[in-house]
C-alpha cells in the first residue's frame, strides 16, 4: 500500500546538494521520492536520477521519475509519474496505456489527474497504480494551477479504490485536511525541502499518519 509523505525533489542543478537534500528527507523516514527536474539537460537528469536511485536503494525507499518513462526504465527506477503533456516524444504510442506497457507490470505508474475525474478514469483504465490530484491548496511552485477541491479526493477514493495522492500547497498545518479527505500520500516540495531541518520536517509529516483521523468514506 502506498502511504505516507511523497517527497518531490526541488529543481537544483548541483548534484551533490540535491543528494544531500534528499538524504536528509530519507533520514526522516520518507517512504517514496519523486525525481523532478524540468530544466536539467538529459545528461544531468540521468546523473541525478542515478545518484538518487543509489541513495534511495540504500534506504529501502522507492524512487519515481517524473515525466520520463525511458529514463525510469533505463536506470531501473521503481516507476514513473506522468502528467498531461509528459508523454509526447517520450515513448511510442503517446498514451497512458503505452506508458503502462513500457514500464512493465513491476514498476509504479503514477498519473496527474489535476481536478479531472475523467482523467482519473482514463488512468485507472490504463492500469495506473496511484492517482494524484491538485493543486489542493494554493501552490508556490505552480501558483496558477487549477484547484482540486478536497471533496474530489474523497470521491476518487470511493470510486476507484486506488491510492490517492494530494499535491499542491501542502504544509504541516493543512496536511490533516487532505488526510481526512482521503489522501493516502501527500506530495510535498517546498514545505519539506525549504525547511531549516529537512529530517525533522519529514519526521513531523510521517507522524501525521500515526494519529490521522479516519478517512472519509
Amino acid at each position: 500500500m502506498l502511504k505516507g509523505l511523497y517527497a518531490i525533489t526541488p529543481t537544483d542543478a548541483l548534484l551533490p546538494r540535491l543528494s544531500a537534500l534528499v538524504q536528509a528527507a530519507l533520514d526522516g523516514g520518507v517512504p517514496m521520492v519523486q525525481y523532478r527536474n524540468k530544466l536539467a539537460p538529459p545528461p544531468l537528469r540521468r546523473a541525478q536520477a542515478a545518484e538518487l536511485l543509489r541513495i534511495c536503494r540504500a534506504s529501502g525507499v522507492r524512487l519515481i521519475i517524473n515525466d520520463d518513462i525511458r529514463l525510469a526504465v533505463d536506470i531501473g527506477a521503481d516507476g514513473a509519474h506522468v502528467g498531461r503533456d509528459d508523454l509526447s516524444g517520450n515513448i511510442a504510442g503517446n498514451s497512458l496505456l503505452a506508458a503502462r506497457e513500457a514500464l512493465g507490470a513491476g514498476r509504479i505508474l503514477g498519473v496527474s489527474c489535476y481536478n479531472s475525474m475523467s482523467r482519473a478514469e482514463e488512468a485507472v483504465a490504463a492500469g495506473a497504480d496511484y492517482l494524484a490530484f491538485g493543486s489542493v491548496f494554493v501552490s508556490s511552485t505552480k501558483p496558477d494551477a487549477a484547484r482540486a477541491p478536497l471533496a474530489l479526493l474523497t470521491e476518487a477514493k470511493r470510486r476507484f479504490k486506488l491510492p490517492v495522492v494530494a499535491i499542491g500547497g501542502i504544509t504541516l498545518a493543512n496536511a490533516p485536511q487532505a488526510l481526512a479527505a482521503g489522501a493516502d500520500m501527500l506530495a510535498v516540495i517546498s514545505d519539506l525541502f525549504d525547511a531549516m531541518d529537512i529530517r525533522a520536517r519529514a519526521e513531523a509529516y510521517e507522524n501525521l499518519w500515526t494519529d490521522a483521523p479516519a478517512t472519509a468514506p
